[in-house]
């Protein structure tokens, strides 16, 4: 097995000194800026500090000496810090900081950044050849009590010391790749976007985990940087008193942006929480027709029925074919997962009947509808209280319940993961 090589710690190059090709002190290294997209990880600057301010000087104008020291070339020329702004700063951008382990699926706390020499020629991981030029990239974030005893003995012992001591503890680490970094800065959040592409490809309920985890402004950081569709699923899964807090802490633009995302019924519920003028406000940004559905089912009392359930299915005429219907699914704007049944409505939207997909993918295109219908089917009135509704579902091991008004029309649908939802709020 390859012998891995030796880490270098942020800690450990905090402080070193920068000497001119005379040997004359240019400043100490105050910070490194590291890569985003393409250089993700990779060194490419070094801050330093001298008695003129700080200064950030080009990865490739950096060298280190036989005595550990760094030395910059002769024609190096430092910049100001400004000019790498998009960059991230380890010390500044990093330590002490929160950062979500996409890996691990949970949030964690910054204590040392792990960096390794590469061969600039074959790019892999070298011992670090002391007349190269500057090749050095994060590979591990230190979350642990390691990295922490690094950081509180830093200046107090000599580095030998420090090494000892914090050797004792079990490592802790995230590899560079699973780190996805939280932004709370509008100026730079832009710009550190990079890596929430990860972010969005967890389970919604993982990254309601995460956000609950957060500070308030840290969670909002964390919403604007999602895509509309992901932070919908994800403050579903939220629970409703943090789902107020959070939708407080937008603009009514992009708050509406989200809600529309939502399954009606999540959104309407979450909206009912709302101060009136605060949830007016978020509804007047709306799209027309995703504000309609809403604002029905606002009308409607938590508990009942009508309160639970989804304006989002997918109901045919009673005369249509199982190839209309698997057209109409198609063309289903929802969230086509949750669907587990078509219902047939005659032309005035009384529900004639139940069809489940299974029943659908096993008959030939052109077998009407009507003779594949649930014999025994059931339903609830709008008004029914919730716990009615949990009982059908247990009683009758539903997938979904179709929910009717008076004369009989279908109203909406409520699913299993609707009831699963407001018994859990009862607990």
């Amino acid at each position: 097995m390859q012998e891995r090589q030796p880490m270098i710690t942020l800690t450990s190059l905090i402080g070193t000194p920068v000497t001119d090709a005379q040997g004359q002190l240019r400043g100490r290294v105050a910070d490194l800026a590291v890569g985003t997209g393409d250089e993700a990880g990779r060194v490419m600057g070094l801050v330093l500090k001298a008695r003129g301010g700080r200064a950030l000087v080009p990865a490739t104008d950096v060298r280190q000496t036989p005595s550990g020291a760094l030395e910059l070339r002769p024609e190096a020329s430092p910049r100001p810090l400004a000019d790498f702004e998009n960059y991230i700063l380890l010390r500044g951008d990093l330590l002490d900081r929160q950062i979500i382990d996409v890996h691990g699926r949970k949030v964690v706390r910054v204590n040392d950044v792990d960096l390794q020499w590469f061969d600039p020629a074959t790019q892999a991981p070298s011992a670090g050849n002391l007349t190269a030029t500057w090749d050095l990239r994060v590979r591990e974030v230190e979350v642990g009590m390691r990295g922490a005893v690094r950081r509180l003995l830093q200046g107090l012992l000599p580095r030998p010391g420090i090494d000892s001591i914090a050797s004792r503890f079990s490592p802790r680490v995230i590899p560079w790749d699973f780190v996805d970094m939280i932004e709370v800065d509008p100026a730079r959040r832009v710009k550190l976007k990079i890596e929430h592409e990860r972010l969005a490809q967890l389970h919604p309920s993982d990254i309601a985990d995460i956000l609950e985890e957060l500070a308030p402004a840290e969670r909002e950081a964390i919403l604007m940087t999602l895509d509309e569709e992901v932070a919908a699923e994800a403050l579903e899964e939220v629970e409703p008193k943090l789902q107020v807090s959070m939708v407080e802490s937008l603009d009514s633009e992009t708050a509406a942006a989200i809600v529309e995302e939502m399954d009606p019924s999540a959104a309407a519920d979450l909206l009912a929480e709302l101060p009136e003028e605060r949830s007016e406000a978020i509804l007047e940004e709306m799209h027309p027709e995703e504000r309609q559905e809403v604002e029905e089912l606002l009308e409607f009392r938590e508990d009942s029925a009508a309160g639970r359930m989804t304006t989002e299915y997918v109901a045919v005429p009673v005369t249509a074919s199982v190839g209309e219907a698997i057209q109409a699914l198609r063309e289903f704007e929802g969230d086509v997962e949750t669907i587990t049944e078509v219902y047939l409505v005659d032309a005035d939207e009384v529900l004639k009947g139940v069809v489940s997909l299974a029943r659908m993918v096993l008959a030939q295109p052109d077998t009407r509808l009507d003779v594949l219908t649930e014999i025994h089917f059931h339903t609830c009135p709008a008004d029914a209280h919730e716990n009615e509704v949990a009982e059908l579902f247990d009683r009758y091991n539903l997938r979904a319940l179709p929910v009717i008004d008076s004369k009989g029309r279908l109203a909406g649908v409520i699913e299993a993961d609707h009831v699963i939802a407001f018994l859990r709020a009862d607990r």
